[in-house]
């Protein structure tokens, strides 16, 4: 295994089947936002429902610049959907960070793995941040979209004390998606043939 070889054809599949699988997961379980109560939960539920794609992702995975490249994707379709700058700002460093620990790991080990996953994860940051640092005009615009009841609801449960508990949410979401994830590729994919 070369990793600092270049990035083939097959790597940049993988890289595009995964990017979709993962963003497919990421938009259903983000379907729970609606009711916003469930917003503070989706730093922790994206990466744990999102630990298995990922996980056999990795099995796949072993040249820098995959994971960056799932990372830069991930934040441009968040940024195509209607999320703002600051995705890009968060998403694809976090994504490049956690390519490099994976890579310090050969793709191999499993504690680089679970780093590497709790920093990759740390993108849907991005998509929350929002809240506080734009907050008049991002609760102005839910307002418009969403109606008072909901926006209201939010912007209490978004008080600032919340900024720090969804990054440790985040990294809480990833350790747990990571194990369910490795437990899912042991018990299914493996006596599959699939990883």
């Amino acid at each position: 295994m070369n990793m600092y070889s270049r990035l083939n054809v097959k790597d940049l599949i993988n890289v595009g089947l995964f990017t979709a699988i993962y963003f497919i997961v990421f938009f259903a379980v983000g379907m729970v936002g609606y009711i916003p109560v469930f917003m503070v939960a989706l730093p922790f539920l994206v990466p744990a429902v999102g630990g298995i794609p990922f996980m056999l992702y990795l099995t796949r995975v072993n040249k820098f610049g995959m994971v960056s490249l799932t990372g830069i994707l991930v934040s441009l379709l968040m940024f195509a959907t209607g999320h703002g700058w600051i995705i890009l700002a968060t998403g694809i460093p976090f994504a490049v960070f956690a390519d490099l620990i994976l890579k310090s790991g050969d793709y191999a080990s499993w504690n680089r793995t679970l780093l590497g996953y709790c920093v990759f994860s740390l993108w849907i940051y991005g998509a929350m941040l929002p809240m506080w640092i734009m907050r008049d005009s991002y609760f102005a615009a839910m307002r418009e979209g969403y109606g008072d009841e909901y926006t209201n609801v939010l912007m209490g449960l978004m008080s600032g004390w919340m900024l720090p508990v969804l990054a440790l949410l985040a990294v809480a979401g990833a350790l747990t998606g990571a194990f369910i994830g490795r437990g899912t590729l042991k018990k299914h994919f493996t006596r599959a043939g699939i990883a």
